[in-house]
């Protein structure tokens, strides 16, 4: 729920076409980097080609491949509508390691992230966002009954429990700035890992945004886990609520303009929801007017 980031190197690539995806070499962008740099590049190729690689971490209910291969999520399902409107109309996704997307994305093997990122001031020093297409809170994943009573990251510290963070999120940072051990924080590459780890009882809980937190329960019907109720860590008296956007090259001022735009227009067509529901999303996880890239990048 989306997440600071290195989980692994690229896994695969996934090219979506059509609705269907199958695996192909992740190429470089072969846009002129002066161009580039003065805008409209990327935007400019994407519409002659008719099509845009977006990277994703295979992490749902945010950017995913389903059972039959295709790539879908709230976060691809929202770039391939507003691509569709700019006159893209085929998205190529390219799947890495959480912890890569930003280097990916700067090293020009795909031109959006799309995975439900989490925008940050530490991001945005290497990246530009969207404004926000959701809103989330953090959670814990528990053993019924939560025996450790873990509501939040201050509960880890005093029960002595060990938690679960995905490599690279931002849950892992929470829990080490609100004075975790580090050796009760324990890092793993994606959910399915951090599930089996507290299924082994390798750790006592798994940190990560509700929405995430609830997708992967109902993957596991009749296990004797519960979500917590979602809360908002404060760290130094600054909430820490998370938003996610999608991530842009520096350079593609133009490409993440027309973006912008046209997430604005969903927003106020009331386009978002219906878009993102689907995958667990809610009224309450939409974002508000002042809600912007601007405000969550300066925390």
């Amino acid at each position: 729920m989306t997440s600071s980031s290195s989980r692994r190197d690229f896994l695969r690539t996934a090219t979506l076409l059509a609705g269907g995806v199958s695996l192909a070499a992740a190429g470089c962008s072969t846009t002129n980097p002066e161009t580039e740099r003065q805008g409209g590049g990327s935007l400019a190729r994407a519409k002659q080609e008719g099509k845009i690689k977006v990277g994703f971490a295979n992490e749902a209910p945010y950017g995913f491949t389903d059972k039959s291969g295709k790539l879908t999520g709230e976060a691809p399902e929202l770039a391939r509508a507003i691509f569709k409107e700019l006159g893209i109309p085929n998205v190529e996704g390219v799947q890495v390691d959480f912890g890569g997307l930003i280097a990916g994305l700067n090293a020009k093997r795909f031109d959006v992230i799309a995975a439900g990122m989490f925008i940050n001031k530490e991001r945005c020093a290497s990246a530009a966002f969207s404004d926000p297409d959701y809103v989330a809170k953090t959670a814990f994943m528990v053993p019924k009954g939560n025996p450790k009573k873990i509501l939040k990251f201050e509960d880890v510290t005093r029960s002595k429990a060990n938690i679960g963070v995905l490599t690279g999120a931002v849950e892992g940072g929470y829990a080490e700035k609100l004075g975790v051990p580090k050796g009760q924080i324990k890092p793993f590459p994606d959910q399915p890992n951090a599930y089996e780890g507290l299924k082994a009882g390798r750790i006592d809980a798994i940190a990560l945004t509700r929405i995430s937190l609830a997708d992967l329960l109902s993957k596991h019907p009749g296990e004797p886990f519960e979500v917590t109720e979602a809360f908002t860590p404060v760290i130094d008296g600054k909430e820490q609520l998370g938003a996610g956007g999608f991530g842009f090259r520096k350079a593609d001022t133009d490409l993440l303009k027309a973006f912008n735009d046209k997430l604005t227009e969903f927003k106020q067509q009331n386009k978002l929801l219906p878009i993102i529901q689907p995958f667990g999303f809610s009224q309450a996880e939409l974002p508000g007017p002042g809600d912007t890239a601007a405000k969550f990048c300066a925390v």
